[in-house]
C-alpha cells in the first residue's frame, strides 16, 4: 500500500509539471518521515551525496561535455558532410545521413538528447529546405538519436552498470551489433518511405567529394577510434575514456580545425553543465528513493512474487519488457534505470538471465519510451527544433518505433545478437 501511494504521489507531481528529480526527492523524503519519523532526515544529505559520487558516474558529465565540444568545434558538421557524400545520392539520402551521423555522433556523446540537439539543429532545417515534410524530418532525427545510444559509449548503459553491478565494457561491446543492425534497418525504412512519397535525392555521387569530405573528417573519425579502442583494448576504463574524449575533442576542434574559440567553448561548457545538472540531480534523488525502497524490502518482494508466478526466463523477460515499456512512457531513462533496476535485479539473477544481456533489453525499452508521450524527452527535443506538432510527428514516428520494437524483440529472444562479441572477446 505504501509503495502504491508513493507511485501515485510521484505521478501526481510529474503531471503538474514538477521536475521529476524534485518529485522523486519529495516522495522519498515524505515516505522516510512517514516510516521512520524526523530521525530519518539527517541521512538524506548523505544518501544524496553518496548516490551521485560513484566513480563510474564521472563518465556522464565528461561524455556530455565531449559532445558539446564536438558541436562547437566543427566536428559534427564534418561528420555530417562525410555521411552526405557517401549516401546522399540515394532517394531520401539526407534522411539516411541523419541516421548515419547519429551513429557517429553517439560514439562520442553517449546521450540521445545531446545527439538530437546537436545534429537536429543542423539536419532538420536542411531536410525541410530540401522539401522533406517537417514531421518526417523530426521523426527520423529523433528515432535515430535514440537508436544510436545503443552503440557505445552510452550514458544509460553506464548508469545501468552502476546500478546492476555489471561490466561497463561488456555492455558497450554488447551494443555494437544491435546498434549497427538497427541503423541499417532504420535506413531501409527511410528508403521505403522516401520512394513511396517521392522524397528528394540530395545530389549525385561524386568520388571527389567523398575524398574531400573524408580528408576533412579524418581527425573527427579518430575520436571513436581513440575512445573505444582505449576502452575495449583495456588501456583505459570507461570513465578515463570519457576524459580522453574531452581532451581529443578539445585538440581536434581547437588546434586542428581551429573552430573552437573561447566564446564557443563557453557556450559548450554551459550547455554541458545544464545537461549534467539534470542527470546528476536525477541520480541523487533516485538513490534516495531507492535506499528507502530497499530498506522496505520491496525489490525482494517483487522478485519473490514473479518467481512464485514463473521462473521461465522467457516469460520473465516478457513481463519485464512490458514493465519497462510502461514506465519508460512516464520516466526519463536515467530515472527509470536508477529507480527500477536495483528492484528487478534480484529477479533477473534468480531467473538466470545474464545481466549484460538484460542491460541491452533495458536500454532498448527505455529508448522506445524516449519516443512515446507523455514524457518522450528525445521526441520533444526534436519537435522543438523542428517547430512541429508532437502528435503529427508521432504518426510518422510509428514506422521508426517499429524498428526499435523489432530490435527489442530480437535482442530479448535471440541473446546471441548482443552477446556474440562479448562471448568472443571477454568470456
Amino acid at each position: 500500500m505504501t509503495v502504491l501511494l508513493m507511485i501515485l504521489g510521484l505521478l501526481a507531481l510529474v503531471f503538474i509539471d514538477v521536475p521529476i528529480a524534485i518529485a522523486m526527492g519529495v516522495v522519498a523524503i515524505v515516505a522516510m518521515i512517514a516510516g521512520s519519523g524526523l530521525d530519518a532526515l539527517p541521512n538524506v544529505a548523505l544518501v544524496l551525496f553518496t548516490g551521485a559520487t560513484k566513480f563510474p558516474l564521472i563518465a556522464i558529465p565528461l561524455f556530455i561535455l565531449a559532445g558539446s565540444i564536438m558541436n562547437a568545434g566543427g566536428i559534427s558538421q564534418r561528420l555530417i558532410a562525410l555521411a552526405s557524400a557517401l549516401i546522399g545520392f540515394v532517394r531520401g539520402g539526407l534522411a539516411m545521413v541523419t541516421t548515419g551521423a547519429s551513429l557517429f555522433f553517439a560514439e562520442i556523446s553517449g546521450s540521445a538528447v545531446a545527439d538530437v540537439a546537436a545534429l537536429g539543429s543542423i539536419l532538420i532545417p536542411a531536410m525541410k529546405k530540401k522539401g522533406y515534410p517537417t514531421p518526417f524530418a523530426a521523426a527520423v532525427t529523433s528515432s535515430a538519436a535514440t537508436l544510436a545510444v545503443v552503440i557505445p559509449p552510452s550514458i544509460p548503459m553506464i548508469l545501468y552498470a552502476v546500478m546492476a553491478g555489471s561490466s561497463v565494457v561488456e555492455l558497450f561491446v554488447a551494443g555494437i551489433v544491435p546498434g549497427v543492425l538497427g541503423g541499417l534497418l532504420m535506413m531501409a525504412v527511410t528508403y521505403a518511405l522516401a520512394v513511396r512519397h517521392d522524397y528528394p535525392v540530395e545530389e549525385i555521387f561524386q568520388f571527389s567529394r567523398v575524398k574531400r569530405t573524408f580528408r576533412e573528417a579524418a581527425w573527427a573519425l579518430l575520436l571513436p577510434v581513440i575512445i573505444l579502442g582505449g576502452i575495449f583494448g583495456g588501456w583505459v576504463t570507461a570513465t578515463e575514456g570519457a576524459g580522453l574524449a574531452v581532451l581529443a575533442a578539445l585538440v581536434i576542434g581547437g588546434v586542428v580545425y581551429r573552430e573552437l574559440t573561447w566564446k564557443t567553448m563557453r557556450g559548450a561548457m554551459i550547455e554541458a553543465g545544464q545537461q549534467t545538472a539534470i542527470v546528476m540531480l536525477l541520480v541523487a534523488t533516485s538513490a534516495l528513493l531507492g535506499e528507502h525502497l530497499t530498506a522496505m524490502q520491496i525489490p525482494q518482494q517483487i522478485a519473490r512474487g514473479i518467481i512464485d508466478l514463473t521462473d521461465d526466463p522467457i516469460v520473465v523477460l516478457a513481463l519485464l519488457n512490458i514493465f519497462f515499456l510502461v514506465i519508460g512512457m512516464f520516466l526519463h531513462s536515467a530515472a527509470a534505470i536508477i529507480l527500477v533496476v536495483p528492484i528487478v535485479m534480484p529477479l533477473v539473477n534468480a531467473a538466470g538471465i545474464d545481466p549484460v544481456h538484460f542491460g541491452l533489453v533495458v536500454t532498448l525499452n527505455l529508448g522506445i519510451g524516449q519516443q512515446t508521450p507523455p514524457v518522450a524527452s528525445v521526441l520533444v527535443t526534436a519537435c522543438s527544433i523542428a517547430k512541429a506538432d508532437i502528435w503529427e510527428v508521432s504518426k510518422v514516428n510509428l514506422y521508426f518505433i517499429a524498428v526499435l520494437a523489432a530490435m527489442l524483440l530480437l535482442v530479448t529472444y535471440v541473446p546471441a545478437v548482443p552477446m556474440v562479441l562479448v562471448d568472443l572477446f571477454y568470456r
